[in-house]
């Protein structure tokens, strides 16, 4: 492992298991594992995969009024939510460029717990820190706290397996809802990445390799196992899912990526408000559009994307794979609004000097089991 990189708690199962490791927003992780990506991949479609996601940062925000100051920082609005529930949501610039995406949980007015991505973390807890009234605390505990992530139809039965008598009724969470174990110390949620039913679990990061061992077990007992990064970006672009720094950037916004459902457009105050609200009347000069191969070729993040006719540049790919479940290749791109594209519409992707003809779909490519 390269010196400067961060390692994961569970850093020692991953060498034990000859993962390929590499570097993840400043963190040593596993890529994938000597089955390979397509396996990894196909285990969590059919059956059920373990993630090590500890690179993602942990948050707490504890005081009179956390809620109130987070509410009038990030995009989504708490109070669509309430106790007991987790909520998607982005912290924007002055711009409406999105810093980052994250997952908040509402345990109470006074108590919540950010997660953020791992490369912009420590900036999210400063921008926090700064504004946060008298009583909020803003603490973090990215090297604290670790995260996993059982995903995939056969999850609930593995994870229940792994918990035993402690996780009674985990299984049965709803989506997008957590309930915490063991006095506290770990936070079973029913979300994920990979557009498959699962959960992810924070714990103290010295409890982290005993619960990956049990729960590794039980993944394997239903015909999954240990899953990388690289199954974890190819599940989530078959749903759609933005990653940060492709789909969102401070140069992209919420309107431009299709996350407008994530912001609260009523709320008085957030972080980029009056940037998204003017770029929302006005509309974007470019949307996100998903994007599926009709002949051979895999696109990638950085190509062009030319219109079906003249093969005038009309946008550029932010994310492309072959995709594992519908054996082509699938591509997010951001495409010019002027003139309109629409689904069904064909256009072409510029793979090294060579014209790969696509299609305009919806998202996603493939059907979404997660609220199941």
């Amino acid at each position: 492992m390269t010196e400067d990189l961060l390692p994961s708690p569970l850093h020692d199962r991953h060498v034990a298991l000859d993962a390929t490791l590499g570097e993840f927003g400043g963190w040593s992780m596993p890529i994938s594992y000597p089955g390979g990506t397509v396996a990894e991949h196909t285990s969590v479609r059919e059956a059920a995969g373990l993630f090590d996601v500890s690179h993602l940062g942990t948050v707490p925000i504890t005081g009179p009024g956390a809620a109130a100051h987070v509410n009038t920082c990030l995009t989504n609005d708490l109070g669509r939510i309430g106790p007991g529930r987790a909520q998607y949501t982005l912290a924007c610039n002055d711009a409406g460029g999105v810093l980052d995406d994250m997952i908040v949980y509402l345990v109470s007015d006074d108590d919540l717990l950010l997660v953020p991505n791992a490369a912009n973390s420590t900036r999210i807890v400063t921008m926090l820190q700064d504004g946060a009234p008298d009583g909020v605390t803003v603490t973090d505990r990215h090297r604290e706290l670790a995260v996993l992530a059982v995903q995939g139809p056969r999850s609930a039965e593995a994870l229940a397996a792994a918990l035993g008598e402690a996780g009674a009724g985990v299984a049965d969470l709803d989506y997008m809802a957590f309930t915490d174990l063991e006095g506290g110390t770990v936070r079973v949620c029913r979300t994920g990445y990979t557009g498959e039913r699962g959960y992810e679990v924070v714990l103290d990061a010295e409890a982290a390799p005993a619960m990956w061992d049990a729960l590794l077990e039980a993944v394997r007992a239903v015909g999954g196992g240990p899953c990388g990064l690289a199954a974890r970006d190819t599940l989530r672009t078959e749903m759609g899912y933005p990653l940060h720094g492709h789909e969102l950037s401070e140069d992209i916004t919420p309107v431009q990526a299709g996350s407008s459902w994530a912001v609260g457009w009523d709320k008085p105050a957030f972080w980029g408000r009056d940037a998204l609200i003017a770029e929302r009347e006005a509309g974007p000069a470019r949307r996100l559009r998903a994007l599926k191969a009709t002949g051979r070729g895999v696109p990638r993040a950085g190509m062009t994307v030319l219109d079906g006719e003249g093969g005038r540049p009309v946008g550029t790919v932010t994310s492309g794979t072959f995709s594992p479940t519908l054996k082509t290749g699938i591509a997010l791109a951001l495409v010019g609004t002027d003139p309109k594209v629409s689904v069904g519409d064909p256009l072409t992707i510029d793979v090294r000097g060579r014209s790969l003809p696509v299609e305009v779909v919806k998202p996603p490519f493939v059907r979404s089991r997660a609220r199941e």
